[in-house]
Formats: C-alpha cells, structure tokens, sequence
C-alpha cells in the first residue's frame, strides 16, 4: 500500500511518503501564497493504485483551509485519516488532564522524540508560537509552555510601534543599532524560556534532558543553543508513528 503522511501548519503544510519500514521518504514544504492546490499537485505524484493508497493528515491550520486540503487528498488516496491527540500512544502519556486541548502537533512530537530514545527530552516547536514539551524517560509527558515565536513578536511590535521593522538585523547580546536589538530581544526572550526550561526539567528530572528542536524557526534559534538537535520534520516522524500503529486506520 502507497501511504503518506501531511503535516498542514499556520504557514506551510508538509508532506512525505513512507517507506516500506515507516521511516519518512523525501519530505516536501508547500508554502501558501499562491495557487496551493496546484502547487500541491505538483509536489505529489498520482497514485495509480487509489484504491489502495492512504493519507494521514495532522492539521492545526484553520478548519477552511484543512476542508480544501482533506478534499484535495479525496482526489489522490483510498483512505484519509486525520490524527488526533490521544491520552496515551507509544508509550507516550500526556499529561493534560483534557487531552484533546493538547495540540496534535505538539502530541505527534513527542510521539516522534520518544521513538528516537526512551529518554528525557525537551521537544521546542518553533513556528507562530514557541512551544516546550517535557517527556521523561519513562514516556509522560510532564507538562509544557506556549509563547509568541520571535517572528511572531516582531509583528506585534511593529503593529503597536509602526517605526519598529518587523524583520531584520542578527542576535548580539548586546546590541548597537536597532534592527539588532529587536532581533537580539525577540530572539533572546525565547532562547531564555528555552533555557529556563532546561534547567527547570533538570531540577525537576535529576537529569538534563536532550534539547530537540523543530518548526520553521528553529534553524535560527539553535545558532545560540549549546547542544539542541535539529529535527526539522519531526511532526511528520510523529505521524509515521501513528500510521505504523495503526492508530489512524
């Protein structure tokens, strides 16, 4: 059977076919401007045996843009399931006491980190919003933080304060010109809830867990962390996960 699994964000929906042991075949990003069905066309080639082909589709975008992705995929697969936070999967145990008001893709994350290594992890999305999970080496899920992303923060200045850009200049911990003082703020209020994070799951764990790190932000913040890893589809892990589990069936 042909499977894929998508990832549908506030800003790009990604997508990749599994290979034959379930790990993640070459990853595609669409972004949104333009025509984002045609572009969706393009970047997914039809399934000749349709009747026998599934999709999995996480999707924290809004429900009109998840309506024309999961109509699109009508057109190219047999089967479509969308993934859904679930209280515990994997050995993973979510801490919320309401799972389904945990982000699914904050879940499939953590489903993706705990497959990696049974060990304690942060696991850091940076997109729109910065989001810190904790798990512990026996898979719960401790608990976690939101926040505005950098590029997020950039935004609501310049939307309060005109005169301030919203993009620009590099991170220096001590700025001399502007653009490198919103960018070194925006930036460095994030790496210090990153950090404290860090330190606060040491102190709670007896452990530093690994630092892993995901979203369209993440490249940049991880410049000024000491040791966090790059995962920059780990959603897409998570939802491979699900899809071998048979969870989405």
């Amino acid at each position: 059977m042909t499977q894929w699994v998508f990832d549908l964000g506030n800003s790009r929906l990604k997508g990749a076919p599994l290979r034959a042991d379930g790990t993640l075949g070459e990853v595609r990003a669409i972004g949104y401007d333009g025509d984002f069905i045609a572009a969706l066309d393009a970047a997914v080639p039809a399934i000749d045996t349709h009747g026998w082909s599934s999709a999995v589709l996480a999707s924290v975008a809004s429900p009109v843009r998840t309506a024309a992705v999961v109509d699109w995929l009508t057109t190219r697969f047999g089967c479509i399931s969308i993934a859904r936070t679930q209280p515990a999967l994997a050995s993973v145990h979510i801490a919320y006491a309401d799972p389904g008001r945990l982000g699914v893709d904050r879940f499939l994350a953590l489903l993706a980190a705990r497959a990696r290594a049974a060990q304690p992890w942060l696991v850091v999305g940076v997109g729109t919003a910065v989001t810190v999970d904790l798990l512990d080496a026996d898979g719960r899920h401790r608990g976690g933080r939101i926040a505005p992303s950098p590029r997020l923060m950039r935004e609501a200045l310049q939307q309060a304060a005109v005169q301030l850009p919203s993009q620009g200049g590099g991170y220096v911990e001590f700025a001399t010109d502007t653009l490198d003082a919103l960018a070194s703020g925006c930036g460095g209020a994030a790496l210090g809830l990153i950090e404290r994070s860090l330190q606060y799951a040491h102190d709670l764990l007896g452990e530093r867990p690994a630092l892993l790190l995901h979203g369209g932000g993440a490249t940049e913040l991880a410049r000024s962390l000491r040791d966090g890893e790059l995962a920059p589809a780990l959603v897409l892990e998570g939802l491979a996960v699900w899809a071998q589990l048979g969870t989405a069936a």
